[in-house]
Parts: C-alpha cells; structure tokens; sequence
C-alpha cells in the first residue's frame, strides 16, 4: 500500500540514490538549502515524463538561475526493472541530451516501491515536488503540470525571504 505524501511544510525527505548522474558527487538536499528545489520523479518508459515532465524540467532549468533554482531529475523505477538498468540511462539521458542532476532511486526492501519514490508518497510518473530555501515541501503533484502555473509557484518561491 501506498505511503501519504508528507504534509506540505514538512521538512523534505533526503533522496536515497545509488548512482547519481550529470555531477561530480552525491548530492543532498540540505547542502541545497538556501536555494529552491525542484524534483522531478521519472521513469525512461513512461510517455507522460518524456513527452511532458521531462521536458519541463528541461525549460525550468533554462529559465531560472542554477545558483537559485536547482532542478533534479528522479529515477524512480517501480516497473520493468529489467529494462530500466543504469546503462540503458545513461543511453536516455545522453539521448534526450538532459543536463541537470540525475539521481536513481534505490530499490525498495519490500516490493517494487524505490525508497525516495516511497518516502514521497510518489503514486507514479512523472511527480513534482517543490522545495523551498529552508527545505520545506511546497507542493507535491503527479501527473503532467501547466508550465505557467509550474513557473509562477517557483517565482513565488523564489520571492519569499530566504
């Protein structure tokens, strides 16, 4: 069964990630604090994040500024695990030319559940979840997003008082 999303205002669960991609070291959310945060939850065959969240992610990344907005990039797989390996990524994200940071989820313990996709209370492909400064969850959606509205949440973010 499927955990709750943390309340929003809730202090942001870390990301479990055994591989990271497009950076030199891991990453964690709280060395990220002080900027906004935006998580992108997706999987290589899932059309909604290559047609939609993906590209978001894409056009957030190239709209606000890296040192105020970091975007990353989830691999969260919860189905076709034997077509989902870190070699077959690395292909995708080269593929599909993605630049921002890129963690993959770690397996869960019990069941097809990664635990970041768990800790969450992700119900799927594609997910956002935005951050605030003080690693505050803000808003956690599933499913395609407006960019407009996308945009104007992280605007209003970014205007709050760091």
């Amino acid at each position: 069964m499927p955990r709750r999303p943390p309340p929003e205002g809730s202090v942001a669960p870390e990301i479990d990630a055994v591989e990271w991609f497009n950076v030199e070291a891991s990453m964690t959310l709280a060395g990220l604090r002080g900027r906004v945060v935006v998580l992108h939850a997706f999987q290589m065959l899932c059309p909604g994040c290559v047609a939609a969240g993906l590209p978001q992610a894409k056009r957030i990344a190239a709209t606000f500024p890296a040192a105020e907005v970091a975007v990353i990039g989830l691999h969260t797989v919860f189905e076709h695990h034997a077509a989902m390996t870190t070699v077959a990524l690395a292909a995708f994200i080269h593929e599909y030319r993605l630049r921002f940071p890129i963690a993959v989820d770690r397996p869960g313990e019990a069941g097809p559940m990664p635990r970041t996709m768990a800790a969450y209370g992700m119900q799927g492909t594609p997910s956002l979840v935005l951050i605030d400064r003080a690693g505050r969850i803000r808003r956690h959606s599933f499913g395609a997003e407006e960019d407009m509205r996308v945009g104007a949440e992280i605007a209003l973010l970014l205007a709050e008082p760091g």
